[in-house]
């Protein structure tokens, strides 16, 4: 490995050196001598950067045949600039010997650097090997045609008059045929190039993704090679792109991940076409302006503004044409967003989440997609496989962390797109909102399941207390009656004791059936109304302000409102050592609020909930409210809770349960407009 690293750096040095000696010479010689007028030709370039990207490659993988074809046809064509400067010279001097020695030369030399640069490289790339058997045949017929030229070249017959007399190596055989062939007015060359660069197109329809990133490269340097060559030949374009071309093959060898060559081909599209189109709305408007309206120096002026104008929307409609010819409709930021909307508002979450994932999957064309949603259900949504080292794009709703998108590895014959940033930024807010829709969805279905479970523990406990105790007291009270009745005209003083006894169990049960009623819901709302009730609970040492209405309020607010009314003030009494107290009820359109403000000591420096503090969060959080509860900069404490009431909500417990939660899907979601 050693040895071929020595060789490959021996050959650039010496291609370098030998391009430099070329130029040097050339430069001596007067430009009306010269075959080309500069002094740098493109032949330089080729000496140059080919063996040095070469050597680049050649030393990170030492067996590519590509490393050495770039070593090869770079040191063949540095020759020819330095053999351009004798030739010069040698005609200058009047030694036509010399000439035509170099004119042989320079067609066998000029026809390995063919075969090397513009024949072979397109076929092996970029694994050294043919696309298929079938291109065994053209590769043939290209390198032999390009061979058979040169050597034709070298076998022909001195021309009439010439003064190097009849060329020693003629072969009468073959020089009609390079006539004719000659004759026929055909680039050989270029034919015989084109057929081994369609070789390229063939290897990128029929390969993978990794396949055609690499081959888009080449194609894409070849390209602007061949469009700069035909407008600017000999120019300094012609000699960077021409340069271009081993650095794409290096790029496309070694460092074709790092690049998107998909958004570069796109790119230089949309920048080419507008400025194509830009100068030709420039001349229209300015030869119309001269013409026909006779605007005269204006004419420039409205040309410019008016070009200036279809700048952006030029812009728009090529950037979708190149994302159309590359991704079809996949490609289409509209549209994507367009199919997104409809999948989301076309069922329920958990199922939009699917179809969302799968939606992306179809639009990055990558081998799989799936979305962790944090903390809810379902926990995780997949299409696809993902593989073991995916891309990982947070997904957030309104700045709250909501769970992340995993993104494959790029799918087959297309181009990759897991790592197109616009794409992505398209996707990520749906799949963000539907994540937080479906964990919306996962929580309601717990709070109900959790509603439904504590309605069945409630029952169990009222079942309990009814057969534990009311069950057993009556059935000492139906004892005590029947006993009293059996000893009441034998012993009347006996009946007497019963039916006291009677009487305090009744009062027992009375109390027990008050108490278990109470629990369920205080009497006092029943009685007095949510404001008469807080009324009693704030006597004698606090003071109530209502604002609006309290009518007609859901049962449940009523009795969440009172219990957090009473704890608040039990703290305050108990804990704050307040001395003023102000409890506030405020009814307004859309809910109800309640307040109660107290002087006491206020929350300590280290706070931390207790039971009941957390009682009144709950009772809160359960009707969709909120409760804060902060300290007072004037010292005491402020417990302010919300209740929302729609209007179309009724005191039925059942139905506000049942309508909670048969919310349809668009109001259980957050989407942004398309």
């Amino acid at each position: 490995m050693r040895g071929l690293g020595v060789m490959a750096g021996t050959l650039a040095v010496t291609s370098a050196g030998l391009v430099v000696a070329g130029i040097l010479l050339r430069s001596q010689v007067d430009v009306s001598d010269r075959i080309r007028p500069g002094v740098v030709t493109g032949d330089d370039v080729v000496g140059v950067v080919y063996p040095a990207l070469g050597l680049l490659l050649a030393l990170r993988r030492p067996r590519l045949p590509l490393a050495w074809l770039m070593l090869a046809g770079g040191f063949t064509t540095a020759t020819l600039g330095l053999s351009q400067a004798f030739w010069e010279r040698s005609r200058l001097a009047g030694d036509a010997h010399t000439a035509a020695l170099i004119g042989d030369y320079n067609p066998v030399v000029g026809a390995l650097c063919v075969v090397s640069v513009d024949l072979l490289l397109p076929l092996l790339f970029p694994d050294g090997r043919l696309p298929a058997r079938r291109w065994r045949p053209v590769a043939a017929l290209a390198v032999g045609m390009v061979l058979f030229l040169a050597f034709s070249q070298v076998v022909r017959p001195w021309a009439p008059g010439s003064a190097g007399g009849p060329n020693p190596f003629e072969i009468a055989a073959v020089a009609p045929v390079g006539s004719w062939l000659g004759g026929l007015g055909v680039n050989w060359y270029l034919v015989a190039e084109g057929a081994c660069v369609l070789s390229l197109v063939d290897r990128f329809r029929s390969a993978d993704a990794t396949g055609r990133r690499q081959v888009g490269w080449l194609l894409y340097a070849l390209a602007a090679n061949w469009a700069v060559e035909g407008w600017m030949p000999y120019s300094v374009p012609a000699m960077l792109t021409t340069a271009a071309i081993p650095a794409a093959i290096v790029i496309a060898v070694t460092r074709y991940r790092l690049y998107g060559i998909d958004t570069l081909v796109s790119r230089t599209l949309i920048a080419a076409g507008v400025l194509v189109a830009v100068g030709a709305v420039y001349s229209g408007v300015s030869t119309l302006g001269l013409a026909a309206l006779g605007l005269g120096q204006l004419a420039g002026l409205a040309a410019a503004l008016f070009a200036g104008v279809t700048v952006q929307p030029l812009r728009r409609a090529l950037r979708r044409l190149a994302d159309l010819l590359f991704y079809g409709h996949t490609g289409d930021a509209g549209h994507l967003k367009e199919r997104l909307t409809m999948e989301v508002h076309s069922t329920e979450p958990a199922s939009a989440l699917a179809a969302v994932v799968a939606t992306a999957r179809e639009s990055l064309t990558v081998s799989g997609v799936a979305v962790e949603v944090a903390g809810g259900r379902p926990g995780r949504v997949a299409v696809g496989l993902v593989g073991p080292s995916p891309r990982q794009v947070p997904l957030v709703w309104h700045g709250v962390p909501v769970g992340r998108m995993l993104i494959g590895r790029p799918g087959l014959r297309r181009f990759p797109r897991a790592h197109d940033e616009r794409m992505i930024s398209v996707l990520t807010p749906f799949v963000a909102d539907v994540a937080h829709a479906a964990n919306m969805a996962a929580d309601l279905q717990r709070s109900r399941h959790q509603i439904l479970t504590a309605r069945e523990e409630e029952r169990r406990r009222l079942r309990r207390d009814l057969h534990d105790g009311l069950g057993q007291a009556l059935g000492d009270m139906a004892m005590s009656v029947t006993m009293a009745r059996k000893v009441l005209h034998d012993s009347p003083e006996s009946a007497e004791r019963l039916l006291a006894r009677l009487r305090a169990g009744m009062d027992r049960v009375t109390q027990e059936i008050r108490e278990l009623v109470y629990g369920l819901r205080p009497p006092a709302l029943d009685d007095l109304g949510l404001a008469g009730a807080v009324r009693l609970l704030a006597e004698p040492d606090a003071s109530l302000t209502v604002e609006g209405e309290l009518d007609a309020l859901p049962a449940a607010v009523e009795v969440a409102a009172y219990r957090v009314v009473q704890e608040a003030l039990t703290n305050a009494r108990r804990h704050a050592r307040a001395t003023s107290i102000v409890v506030t009820l405020s009814r307004s359109a859309d809910g109800l609020r309640l307040r109660v403000r107290d002087d006491g000591i206020g929350l300590p420096a280290e706070f931390r909930s207790g039971v009941g503090l957390a009682s009144m969060r709950e009772r809160a959080a359960e009707l969709g409210g909120t409760c804060a509860i902060t300290a007072e900069p004037e010292g005491g404490t402020l417990v302010e809770v919300t209740f929302p009431i729609t209007d179309d909500e009724t005191p039925d417990d059942e139905n506000v349960s049942n309508k909670h939660y048969g919310l349809p899907f668009h109001e259980l979601s957050y989407f942004r407009a398309p």
